[in-house]
């Protein structure tokens, strides 16, 4: 039954497009599976059972859930404690809460993945907030060392920068954020933090948004001390309503439990209020569902490159996050796009993206979200400034059938516009 008028040339793509991907599902399939029986392992492990879904408020002294939650996604992600919370906003917050936890004024904060996505330099104070609460304006110093040529990380830059500086924390960025750059795959990330351990004291802290369960790993197995991220992209699984994790060394994680409420309470504070359930039950989903966003990359690299765009990934090559950045040559295109990416979601497909002035951005930016949970980004989304090299940055996809047919419609309001 055809539910969708599409026209024959992109259902042709799209079968040829299908027949070369069947392998690397099959590698990915993999992955999913592996994952999901880790996730699987921990929630038994950790004996979960009904009464950890009941609701707390007031205070949450002695919250039962929320502990099991803790325990269950430090076990799943290979760390030794974690605080995942409904009360982060977003990423973004989740990322500062964590900064702001582990510096203190004269520290140094380096980046060895070049400038930080554009939303957490506010929170730094490298994008004009001065005197609003960054990090410098504590007295934190800032100072980054920019990606080689390649895109690859520059290891000589941060060997001689920790040989010359007193590093108190090197923070390095997974996903390529608004970049064409390659993301990091866990044993890279582990590279970096075994460097910075033979030169220094220093935390390596991964921003590892994007990134959850799409290895089998994750940069805590290969020596990262800390890693945060946002429960509305891979480790909600598509059911956290909103939130955040930090996961990670036992102490760490502790300085950050400080700093989102207050040192003495910790960890020990703060109400489920009734979103316990969907919490952990996104996690125990995250790995199929992140399995196929995974699916949904490699479909729409694969039918774009038999359309004749530039692709990053291609289909074919590793992925270590859910992004797929697609080169769409102009304004036009990049934003029929993202409203044919629209017109194929479940919720809200009659609205029509426009370009705005998006607080966090130094250039307008188009996004399209037909999402259940507003702003997630496991669900099938994509979203570009609209700035040269007119790339359009696409992710997600709660069940790879339907975010298949999103990304077809997509493909053909681009060929409309030639």
């Amino acid at each position: 039954m055809n539910f969708f008028d599409l026209d024959d040339d992109i259902k042709r793509l799209s079968e040829m497009a299908m027949l070369k991907i069947k392998p690397q599902f099959e590698f990915l399939e993999k992955i999913t599976e592996h994952n999901q029986l880790k996730v699987l392992a921990a929630f038994i492990e950790n004996g979960v059972s009904e009464s950890h879904f009941a609701e707390s408020t007031g205070y949450g002294y002695g919250d039962r859930g929320r502990e099991a939650l803790d325990r269950v996604f430090a076990r799943s992600v290979g760390a030794e404690a974690a605080l995942v919370r409904h009360s982060f906003a977003c990423g973004t917050h989740t990322l500062t809460v964590a900064l702001f936890g582990l510096l203190r004024p004269g520290d140094v904060m380096l980046s060895v993945t070049g400038t930080p996505y554009d939303t957490i330099r506010p929170s730094i104070g490298i994008s004009g907030t001065k005197g609003r609460g960054s990090l410098m304006d504590f007295g934190v110093e800032y100072r980054q060392v920019e990606l080689a040529k390649d895109g690859g990380v520059d290891f000589d830059g941060i060997e001689n920068t920790l040989k010359k500086t007193r590093v108190r924390l090197v923070y390095v960025q997974r996903s390529r954020g608004y970049a064409l750059r390659p993301s990091l795959s866990a044993e890279t990330i582990g590279e970096i933090a075994k460097l910075v351990k033979k030169h220094s004291d220093a935390i390596t802290m991964v921003d590892n948004c994007y990134g959850e369960f799409v290895q089998k790993c994750e940069p805590t197995d290969f020596g990262a001390d800390l890693v945060a991220g946002s429960l509305i992209k891979n480790p909600g699984g598509g059911l956290a309503k909103n939130g955040g994790y930090i996961a990670g060394r036992g102490d760490l994680v502790e300085l950050c439990a400080c700093r989102m409420t207050t040192p003495g309470l910790g960890a020990e504070v703060g109400a489920t209020l009734g979103q316990t359930r969907s919490m952990l039950m996104g996690l125990f989903n995250a790995p199929h569902v992140t399995g196929e966003a995974l699916k949904t990359a490699v479909f729409a690299a694969a039918l774009f490159e038999e359309m004749g765009y530039e692709v990053t990934p291609r289909w074919s090559e590793p992925r270590f996050d859910i992004i797929q950045a697609l080169m769409l040559r102009g304004e036009k295109p990049l934003v029929a796009f993202c409203r044919g990416i629209q017109s194929g979601a479940p919720v809200d497909a009659f609205a029509v993206p426009e370009p705005w002035d998006m607080p966090g951005y130094d250039s307008k930016v188009i996004m399209a979200a037909g999402a259940f949970i507003l702003g997630s980004s496991i669900e099938l989304s994509a979203d570009a400034p609209l700035r040269e090299p007119y790339a359009v940055w696409m992710q997600g996809g709660l069940n790879f059938h339907s975010a298949k047919m999103g990304v077809m419609l997509a493909a053909q309001r681009v060929l409309q516009t030639k």
